[in-house]
C-alpha cells in the first residue's frame, strides 16, 4: 500500500518530534513525505498539483503539531482549496473514495491532560473528530489517530520510542469502519 505523508508545520527545523518522524519514514520504500511549508512558503497552493499527488496514493496521513485542537492554518487552507466539490466530494467527486485517511500529531499537553475531564476536557479521538468528519464526508476509510504527547519534555529515549511506535502504528492501523458508499 502507497503511503503519502503530508507534513505540516509550519517550523520544521525547531520540531524535534515531526523531523524525527519524517528520518524514520524515509526508510520506508511505500512511503513518500510531502511538507506543504516546504511547497509553499508563499501560501499558494497549486491544487491541481496536491491533487494530482492524492490520487498516486492508498493510504494518506496528515501530520502536524496540534493547533488550539485543530491543524495549522496552511493545512487548514489546504483542505479548503484541494478537496474541491466535483473532485473530493459531490457530484464527480469521487477521487478519495475507498482511500485511507489518517492522522499523526503532537500536543504540548500531557496524555492525562486528554481524558475526558482532564485539564483540555476532551480524549484525543474527540480532539480528532473533525479529521474523521472530513474523511468520512469524502468517503475515505478513517484510520485511529496517533498522537505523541508532551512534546515540550520529550527526551531523547522517548523521541526514539515515538518513531518506532509511529512506524508500528502505519503498518499496523486499519480503519474503525469502513467508508460509507454514497
Amino acid at each position: 500500500m502507497k503511503t503519502l505523508v503530508i507534513v505540516a508545520h509550519p517550523d520544521l527545523n525547531a520540531s524535534r518530534i515531526n523531523r524525527a518522524w519524517i528520518e524514520a519514514l524515509r526508510d520506508r520504500p511505500d512511503t513518500d513525505v510531502h511538507s506543504i511549508y516546504d511547497a509553499y512558503p508563499d501560501w499558494k497552493i497549486d491544487v491541481r498539483r496536491e491533487q494530482r499527488l492524492l490520487e498516486r496514493y492508498d493510504r494518506i496521513i496528515f501530520q502536524y503539531p496540534l493547533y488550539w485542537y485543530s491543524t495549522p492554518p496552511l493545512l487548514k487552507k489546504w483542505f479548503d482549496e484541494v478537496l474541491e466539490r466535483g473532485w473530493a466530494f459531490g457530484p464527480g467527486g469521487d477521487k478519495l473514495t475507498g482511500k485511507q485517511i489518517g492522522i499523526s500529531f503532537s500536543t504540548v499537553g500531557t496524555a492525562d491532560t486528554y481524558l475526558r475531564g482532564g485539564k483540555n476536557l476532551f480524549t484525543i479521538r474527540e480532539v480528532a473528530a473533525p479529521m474523521e468528519a472530513l474523511a468520512r464526508y469524502v468517503h475515505a476509510d478513517y484510520l485511529p489517530p496517533f498522537a505523541v504527547h508532551d512534546a515540550m519534555h520529550m527526551t531523547d529515549e522517548r523521541l526514539e520510542e515515538s518513531k518506532a511506535a509511529y512506524l508500528e502504528h502505519l503498518a499496523r492501523a486499519m480503519p474503525s469502519e469502513p467508508a460509507a458508499a454514497g
